[in-house]
């Protein structure tokens, strides 16, 4: 067995054993909305499972909806209103740009977005959801539209293999063609239908100048979730010493015996993380922080207030 395999890059195969773990994740049922029949209650109204309202009769509604108790409690004609049960797509927003390939508990940041990914695949998969992705880095960019079937997730299981190796080489690439999340965020803006449910999952760092309009754009047709990935070098530096750092081509040696420059090196952190809380409560946006040396399953449990003991 490759050891790097499920640390600095994941295979098929690992991804495809996950589905196990998908199935303990609880997914209640809540309002979508979507065109589709299926196993979701919809925004949109009309003949289905399960009242919403009365309403003042209109001209064209069907006299078998009549509301004869609210009519004759009011004198006034009254409708009965349905919410249909839907269909939904789910997409998934995935980030391996640079700094994703970057780790130093269990594995890279780019691995653990892809295990991320890949849960959230199979548990919409075992629900019957219509399964779609787009996944990007700064050179590379690919879109899956929504389909369902086992098919349609061992197709997304192999591109998110795919897109977890890390080229080193990229002296070939020129750098105008280089592009930032803001071109992955306008196409996902682009190509999702409303109704969608969205899993963003990303660092977000260095984020384009357009991400909270975009999002906020998304958000008004939409359930989106972000998911913040990050690792614990990240949310401080470590103890005393002199550390140093490489991205495969630079070197530079980090000074972590300073207590301000720690302290200040903490706080740029916890200022990006508290920025991403304010814009999802802004928006009605789920969030959720997973971290590398955390156990992954336990993590998604606790987004639903479940427990894995």
């Amino acid at each position: 067995m490759d050891a790097d395999d499920g640390v600095i890059y994941i295979s098929q195969s690992r991804l495809i054993s996950l589905q196990r773990d998908a199935r303990l994740l609880s997914q209640q049922k809540g309002t979508i909305r979507s065109q589709f029949n299926g196993g979701f209650l919809s925004v949109f109204k009309g003949r289905g499972m399960e009242f919403d309202e009365a309403r003042p009769y209109q001209p064209g509604d069907d006299v078998r909806n009549m509301d004869w108790r609210v009519t004759a409690r009011t004198n006034k004609p009254y409708s009965k209103v349905f919410r249909e049960e839907r269909e939904r797509p789910v997409l998934l927003w995935v980030d391996f740009r640079a700094p994703m390939f970057f780790g130093t508990q269990q594995c890279f940041k780019s691995v653990l977005a892809a295990k991320v990914a890949a849960l959230l695949a199979w548990k919409s998969s075992q629900q019957g959801d219509r399964l779609g992705a787009l996944f990007f880095s700064e050179y590379d960019h690919l879109e899956l539209r929504p389909s369902r079937g086992k098919s349609s997730a061992l197709q997304l299981m192999k591109k998110l293999s795919d897109f977890s190796v890390q080229t080193n080489d990229r002296s070939h690439l020129a750098d105008e063609n280089k592009r930032d999340s803001g071109h992955a965020l306008n196409r996902l803006l682009h190509v999702t239908r409303p109704g969608s449910l969205i899993y963003l999952i990303s660092d977000f760092r260095n984020v384009s100048s357009q991400f909270e309009s975009t999002l906020s754009r998304l958000s008004r047709h939409n359930e989106l979730e972000l998911i913040q990935l990050s690792d614990p070098l990240e949310t401080h530096l470590p103890v005393e010493g002199y550390y140093r750092v490489t991205d495969g081509e630079i070197e530079a040696e980090v000074n972590a015996f300073n207590k301000q420059s720690r302290l200040t090196y903490q706080q740029r952190f916890d200022s990006h993380q508290e920025n991403l809380k304010t814009l999802c409560k802004k928006n009605r946006i789920r969030f959720l922080t997973l971290s590398t040396d955390q156990v992954l399953l336990d993590g998604l449990m606790q987004r639903q207030g479940l427990s894995t003991k």
